[in-house]
């Protein structure tokens, strides 16, 4: 392990940015402090979170945040990546503001530079206000502005003191797990609507990133789940297509003033009305950014139709995926507990792709990490599957960089064990083990093996 460390210490440019990221609704816990989300909604339904998890009490971390904080300086990361829970702010998504939400981001932010860590914040992690949902959410022609003033309230409090904004986190899940699908909130099950809460969650990034600069805020992005499509037969080539579409074009395709991908167009005609697109709303979403925060963590891979099983590879279905050409999903081995294939080198292929799609636009890998079953022995635990995909995927991510891709940080998902969304506390990706009954942390020894990293690369 330490050789490893080492080894990736030496690798790291001394302005590489290097750091962890969480969201609000997987570790905050504290429903009662803030207002409802769709999220909250979506798990009293019984079956829709896979051992019955609710939002509490999660990590406890509105009670243990300085706790949290000391782990981040034990661990010697730069930055901290975190989301502000809307609720929090506005509990009705509109109207009147908690000044006891912002003040606990104030602390927060507050806390993070005395320990110089640079705050990074996420406006957008997925937990919607109630009120907002029961008017249509994402598919709701005025979301977008809504967005807009509560980015704007966030802004006037945080912009003098967060390093970098990030507006939406990976508007794919929310537009195709939650909307085309039922895999997440708000469970709506309409293919048709995917698409177009996709675009209007487009459509609100724009819009923030109008109100963020006018605020003063600096270093302004957005966080996309990006990745390799992988068709290992020829017959399903136009299937690669589409899903490199949906995955990739849909959203980069906008970002960079192309508009949407025809050929997506011509795929999804028979139950898609695309007449929601409007040029001058496209001309708000191609805006420029700062920079480009990638998720990355597995591949999609493809086949021609067939009956063999893969098991279950969560978020990887016809269902998410509407209008695609038949295929299979044939995830390889090595997979982690998600499903998920084990494939560092499709993370330098999704480095390289996108800045060719994305030119001039600096990147930073915003999440990547995995989940391995965890086990506490004497105290310890020895997680080498997790220490094996970091030092993997990390120097895949340096690999790119190596290649001319201007890659400048990267972020460790997650800091914390948490609520893995539908599936509950059953998948852990936290470089720290949360007992959930308990609140107790435990470093795993991929966190000493991050530490170990950090502690031996060249400073500034």
């Amino acid at each position: 392990m330490e050789r490893s460390a080492l080894e990736i210490a030496k690798r790291l440019p001394s302005d590489f940015i290097f750091g962890t990221a969480t969201s609000s609704w997987q570790i905050e816990g504290d429903s009662k402090g803030r207002g409802n989300s769709m999220w909250d909604d979506f798990a009293k339904v019984p079956g829709n979170i896979i051992d019955g998890t609710t939002a509490d009490p999660a990590c406890d971390h509105i009670h243990n945040w300085r706790k949290d904080l000391d782990i981040l300086s034990w661990l010697g990361v730069d930055a901290y990546r975190f989301s502000v829970s809307w609720p929090r702010i506005q509990p009705e998504g509109t109207g009147k503001v908690s000044e006891l939400g912002l003040a606990f981001y104030d602390q927060l932010i507050d806390e993070l530079l005395l320990r110089n860590i640079k705050p990074v914040l996420t406006l957008y992690h997925w937990d919607l206000p109630s009120p907002l949902q029961a008017k249509g959410g994402w598919v709701w022609e005025g979301i977008s502005d809504i967005f807009a003033d509560y980015a704007e309230i966030v802004a006037k409090k945080y912009a003098d003191r967060v390093e970098r904004w990030i507006t939406l986190n990976e508007p794919w899940c929310s537009a195709f797990l939650g909307y085309a699908s039922k895999v997440h909130a708000p469970g709506a099950g309409k293919p048709a609507q995917g698409f177009e809460a996709g675009y209007r969650l487009m459509l609100a990034h724009g819009r923030a990133i109008n109100v963020l600069r006018s605020n003063n805020a600096k270093n302004l992005g957005i966080a996309l789940n990006l990745t390799n499509i992988i068709g290992d037969d020829p017959e399903v080539a136009e299937a690669v297509e589409h899903l490199d579409g949906l995955q990739n074009r849909y959203w980069l395709d906008q970002l960079a003033g192309r508009g949407i991908p025809q050929d997506m167009v011509a795929r999804t005609a028979n139950f898609v009305d695309w007449s929601f697109v409007k040029q001058s709303e496209l001309n708000e979403i191609s805006q420029p950014i700062d920079w480009l925060g990638i998720n990355y963590y597995t591949p999609t891979r493809i086949a021609k139709p067939s009956k063999a099983d893969s098991g279950k590879i969560v978020g990887q279905s016809g269902e998410v995926n509407p209008g695609t050409p038949p295929a299979s999903y044939i995830a390889r081995e090595p997979r982690t507990e998600m499903g998920w294939e084990i494939d560092a080198s499709s993370l330098t292929v999704t480095l390289k792709k996108t800045a060719e799609r994305l030119p001039g636009v600096p990147l930073y890998l915003t999440e990547n990490g995995a989940a391995f079953p965890d086990q506490i022995v004497n105290g310890k635990i020895v997680d080498n599957d997790r220490i094996d995909y970091y030092y993997n995927h990390i120097n895949a991510a340096l690999d790119a960089r190596d290649q001319g891709v201007d890659l400048r940080g990267y972020y460790a998902w997650s800091l914390l064990d948490n609520i893995e969304w539908a599936e509950g506390w059953t998948k852990r990706f936290g470089l720290i083990y949360v007992d959930q009954y308990t609140q107790a942390r435990t470093p795993k020894a991929s966190a000493e093996f991050i530490k170990e990293i950090l502690a031996n690369r060249s400073k500034p």
